[in-house]
């Protein structure tokens, strides 16, 4: 089973995005950051997800963001499916920090579950295929909106979502031109995807 060993960043200043991860999120060897200032505009395609187990993380960790230097997308408020909030980090990437509990059980502890990379496809059915063919596992798939693949034993879970839906459940504008300034990294290949996703060959990195 393929997984996701590694996520790749393009910042403009890898110092200052690894303090407001680390500052942030927690986050250290799940995230790489390389320096980069590719052109780019709008939305970016995708979104990285950090679940939680219970609505006082979801607002611990959105306040730390935005204590860090976040902005907010969409406040942390509930839903029919749970609770949660969207940020925008420094370097332009887009949290999305969400539980499906909607009661507290306890203090927060900052405890992230999983992290769930967001690919915003333009046929999810197609890149369903594309993915399968080459080793990704599916774990959840809802017809034409939504697949989650396996995590394995990486740290990141693979999920497709349309391009339009994942914009739109993030905040913002659907349209967006350049680099997705994103490098996946695993051991399905080296190879690019439909929407022009990057995958490269790496040694996995360890799991929150």
């Amino acid at each position: 089973m393929a997984t996701i060993a590694s996520v790749t960043l393009d910042v403009a200043d890898p110092s200052a995005a690894h303090h407001f991860y680390a500052t942030a999120f927690g986050l250290d060897t799940q995230l790489r950051l390389r320096a980069s200032n590719a052109p780019t505009t709008g939305f970016r395609g995708f979104a990285l997800a950090l679940t939680v187990s219970q609505p006082a993380d979801v607002d611990a960790l959105i306040d730390a963001a935005l204590a860090a230097g976040a902005t907010s997308l969409k406040p942390a408020t509930k839903s029919l499916w749970g609770y949660g909030g969207v940020v925008r980090a420094p370097d332009g990437t887009i949290w999305k920090v969400a539980t499906s509990a909607k009661k507290n059980t306890g203090p927060a502890t900052r405890t992230i579950d999983d992290i769930v990379l967001l690919l915003g496809v333009a046929d999810v059915v197609a890149s369903k295929r594309f993915y399968v063919e080459r080793g990704l596992v599916v774990a959840k798939s809802f017809s034409r909106v939504y697949v989650e693949f396996a995590a394995g034993s990486g740290p990141v879970k693979p999920a497709l979502y349309r391009r339009r839906a994942l914009a739109k459940d993030v905040g913002v504008a659907p349209d967006g031109t350049g680099s997705h300034r994103l490098t996946i990294g695993g051991d399905a290949g080296t190879f690019t995807d439909p929407d022009g996703y990057a995958w490269e060959a790496a040694v996995p990195a360890t799991a929150p």
